[in-house]
């Protein structure tokens, strides 16, 4: 998924919850900063203070990404949770070791996430970890089928979509179709191959995997499936926090609104599928009151982001020698808290839970 859904919907789905629009805003910031956090190791202050900090992402062409480890370590656990082929702990689909790693909607091992979620519900960085959780949840819709590491599973050919059809700039078919091999030929990793057709709510697509299947998807339902699932997520988690049940079922009235907006806004252009959510949540008849001044703003990098606000740095990289201002508050900032959240992620999806369904990711 991407920031239409990953910050957007996850923020209408915090507020329609009962969190409010601050809480909401930290939540929908985690998630999306999930796919922004490309930074990674120390972090020096100019008192002698460090910091040492993980990546929870790649950039598509990262050298990292040809690194069989740093796949395990980040795509694994923050992107294509291994689904286990839906089965339990200690039961094992049919075929080789790579189905246990093929993700799987709300799957057991995504289960197994959502609960120790929600163990930290009293902690500092509680909503960050609610919102790196719902990064991971969704994408066990999107990406479904994939794997996080480089092998012909995920193959894809003869893609089909919508878009080819009805696209009448054919020489942009052709480029896309000649991308996606050639992706596919030289990375075999994730869904890179089959380029951005997971990633439309929109789009209804096909392709033949790597185990020659033809595979038939219908994103609109899965992106609808989703949006449940990670409600009932919220609102579990926001109960937890207040200490009374608090509905798990989706209003009727948003869930509606949801679906119209998922099949209505079919704009290639993310940027503009994502303007076009925030205006809905602002504008359209949702069930929760609308606070004053309310905005909807996510600033991955530069002024106003987590990052300057912790460090006071425009930089999108930082550099071994650069050297940073401590302050305080730096223990208590929202981009520190976020680190802190994917670091406990990671090792409890690493070291506690894919153990349990005989998988070794680190």
């Amino acid at each position: 998924m991407q920031i239409d859904f990953h910050h957007g919907v996850i923020y209408l789905l915090s507020r329609i919850a009962g969190f409010n629009a601050e809480q909401s805003s930290k939540i929908a910031y985690a998630s999306q900063y999930v796919d922004d956090a490309t930074n990674s190791g120390i972090i020096k202050f100019n008192n002698g203070a460090r910091y040492s900090r993980i990546s929870s992402a790649h950039k598509v062409f990262d050298l990292r990404n040809f690194n069989s480890l740093f796949n395990l370590q980040v795509w694994t656990p923050f992107h294509f949770l291994p689904g286990n082929g839906g089965l339990k702990a200690g039961e094992n689909p049919d075929g080789k070791f790579i189905n246990k790693l093929v993700c799987t909607p709300d799957s057991y091992p995504a289960k197994d996430m959502v609960e120790l979620c929600l163990n930290d519900a009293d902690k500092p960085y509680a909503l960050h970890r609610l919102g790196i959780t719902l990064h991971v949840l969704a994408d066990t819709f999107s990406h479904k089928g994939f794997a996080g590491v480089s092998h012909r599973i995920n193959d894809v050919e003869e893609l089909n979509s919508e878009l080819f059809s009805f696209r009448k700039n054919k020489f942009k078919n052709t480029l896309e179709r000649i991308t996606s091999v050639f992706v596919d030929n030289l990375m075999p990793l994730g869904h890179g191959a089959a380029l951005k057709y997971p990633e439309y709510p929109f789009q209804k697509w096909d392709y033949i995997n790597g185990l020659g299947q033809k595979v038939v998807r219908d994103n609109p339902a899965i992106y609808m499936e989703a949006s449940k699932v990670l409600y009932r997520t919220i609102a579990r988690f926001n109960a937890r926090i207040l200490g009374r049940s608090v509905q798990e079922k989706l209003p009727e009235k948003d869930l509606k609104l949801i679906e119209k907006n998922i099949n209505g806004f079919r704009d290639e252009d993310v940027e503009l599928r994502y303007e076009c959510w925030k205006k809905s949540i602002m504008e359209d008849d949702f069930s929760f009151e609308k606070e004053e001044n309310e905005q909807i703003e996510y600033i991955a990098k530069g002024v106003g982001s987590w990052k300057h606000k912790a460090l006071n740095t425009e930089k999108e990289k930082d550099n071994e020698s650069d050297f940073f201002e401590y302050k305080p508050d730096f223990l208590t900032s929202n981009w520190k808290c976020f680190h802190v959240a994917i670091q406990k992620h990671r090792l409890e999806i690493l070291h506690d839970i894919l153990p349990k369904y005989g998988i070794c990711g680190a």
